[in-house]
């Protein structure tokens, strides 16, 4: 392996890598750093985990010298607050030393912080899109004396629709600048892109160009499971040997607050990254991701950008992505730096022609997933499970979990009626949690909780079952039967007419109208 200090990097940029553990170059490092370094473009292409921070982010730091003048002189475009955020750190890591100040600017953030730095005269600046160009526009960020520039995740940018966004910031910059243009795909916008803004580039590939076939080091394991038991499954995987930190990738917002909050009830470490949380409790979650203080974390695909975490050992699709660009984003999560990885995926049956999309890319040969369930033997054989394992590290008894907010949504539904309450029609169901001496506040269906169903048969509008003295049989319920215009009957009329619709306990997915991240 090729050292730092033999790539042409100043040695006070190395000693501080050093220090770090990080020592050797990686192949897009070894390829890019020197060329870069030289004042050459270049396009590289090389997909998440690879090491392509340091390839772009060592020679703008020993380019711009380590007392540049004040104001901006280096710009790095990415395309989510996660990833800045990740960037950053990297830069400010290598500049330890130096007198160059790094400031990243990302929206959920409070201007005044930003602004401040940039007036104080930063010279790096690391930032997504929207933010960037608000305070260009506002005249309060000044990218005229920029001298180095680099457009990060290419790809995703024209993903998510800044590629209008990033014309403009280039149009913001001297021409002459040296530019850098990282991407995992080479899309026609791209490459257009790159013939617009850059001067003679030369491409660098640190994989192959396709990517058509998925890393050596990744274990792809593929199962069609049922909705209602996945919850158990990833429970018992969570205990397999070996298993270290995990990323569970979730198709919307709602799923993936539900299985954090799941995973939790079931004893789990599990934080939590998805549109509906803001930027402050996105950073503490990936904080706490990051320092192994939860080794579990749920996410969305968009939130996810900028996991750059070493030692994730398993990734799991909680439903089937979208397309095979999507599949390696995702399972690229794991078997960075060298290490190997356990990528899981879960096809639901309706989700069968996305997995046939995805096996023919990849060329995976396994056009039809094996059918699994929580207590199949061979789930506990491919992922090294010990037997016997259930899908709950503790027990917790009903009577000991904390009450849920007011008209909070669990797999039981719960309806804008109050918490506690299952409209069916115009009949209510209200449930007892501490106080069913029988115990029939829970029903296990293949090891998967479900709520809503704690009395059995139908009830009547405000019937309720009152808790049995210690040491008593249970009470029989006593029905109280109310007339049109009474207040009960008009409190269920109301609760039907909110439009909340029930839905069957369980399933991850089936709340109504999942919203999209």
């Amino acid at each position: 392996m090729t050292t730092f200090r033999e790539l042409g990097v100043d040695q006070d940029i190395v000693d501080v890598l050093a220090e770090s553990g990080i020592i050797e170059a990686f192949p897009i490092q070894e390829q890019t750093i020197p060329l870069a370094i030289s004042g050459q473009d270049i396009i590289g292409q090389a997909k998440t985990g690879t090491g392509k921070t340091f390839g772009f982010g060592l020679p703008l730091l020993q380019r711009i010298g380590d007392t540049p003048e004040d104001g901006v002189q280096a710009l790095i475009v990415v395309p989510t607050r996660e990833l800045c955020v990740q960037v950053y750190e990297d830069l400010e890591l290598a500049a330890k030393n130096r007198a160059a100040t790094v400031v990243p600017i990302y929206g959920g953030k409070a201007y005044e912080g930003q602004i401040e730095q940039l007036k104080a005269g930063a010279q790096i600046i690391v930032g997504t899109p929207g933010r960037l160009l608000d305070l260009a526009n506002q005249r309060i960020l000044n990218l005229k004396n920029v001298r180095e520039m680099v457009l990060d995740e290419a790809d995703k940018m024209l993903d998510l629709g800044f590629l209008a966004d990033i014309e403009k910031l280039f149009s913001m910059t001297p021409a002459t600048r040296h530019t850098m243009l990282f991407s995992a795909t080479m899309p026609g916008s791209i490459v257009t892109l790159a013939r617009r803004f850059m001067t003679n580039p030369i491409h660098i590939r640190a994989t192959d160009p396709d990517e058509g076939q998925a890393q050596a080091n990744i274990e792809h394991i593929i199962y069609r499971a049922h909705s209602l038991d996945k919850d158990e499954v990833i429970g018992r995987i969570l205990q397999a040997e070996g298993r270290g930190k995990t990323v569970i990738f979730m198709r919307t917002k709602r799923a993936a607050a539900k299985l954090q909050e799941e995973l939790s009830d079931r004893g789990f470490p599990a934080a939590a990254v998805h549109g509906d949380l803001n930027q402050d409790q996105r950073e503490r979650a990936m904080a706490a991701f990051k320092s192994g203080k939860k080794d579990i974390l749920v996410a969305t695909e968009v939130a996810a950008r900028g996991i750059d975490v070493d030692d994730v050992t398993h990734v799991i699709n909680h439903t089937v992505p979208d397309d095979e660009k999507t599949y390696l984003h995702r399972v690229g999560r794991t078997g960075r730096a060298g290490r190997t990885g356990i990528a899981v995926t879960f096809v639901d049956w309706d989700d069968m022609h996305k997995w046939a999309l995805i096996n023919n890319a990849l060329e995976f040969g396994m056009p039809e997933p094996v059918e699994t369930y929580s207590s199949s033997p061979h789930l506990f054989a491919d992922l090294k499970i010990p037997e016997g394992t259930k899908g709950r590290l503790k027990a917790t008894p009903v009577k000991d979990r904390p009450a849920r907010g007011e008209g909070e949504r669990r797999d039981g539904g719960r309806g804008e009626g109050g918490r506690g309450e299952k409209r069916e029609g115009g009949r209510t169901r209200r449930r007892t949690r501490s106080a069913d001496p029988l115990g029939r506040g829970r029903h296990e269906t293949h090891g998967h909780e479900q709520h809503g169903h704690d009395l059995e048969g139908g009830s009547e509008p405000g019937a309720s079952l009152d808790p049995a003295p210690e040491g008593e049989a249970a009470p029989r319920r006593r029905r109280r039967r109310r007339r049109g215009g009474s207040g009960g009957q008009r409190a269920t009329d109301a609760g039907t007419a909110s439009g909340e619709a029930s839905t069957d306990g369980g399933s991850a997915e089936s709340a109504a109208a999942p919203a999209a991240e």
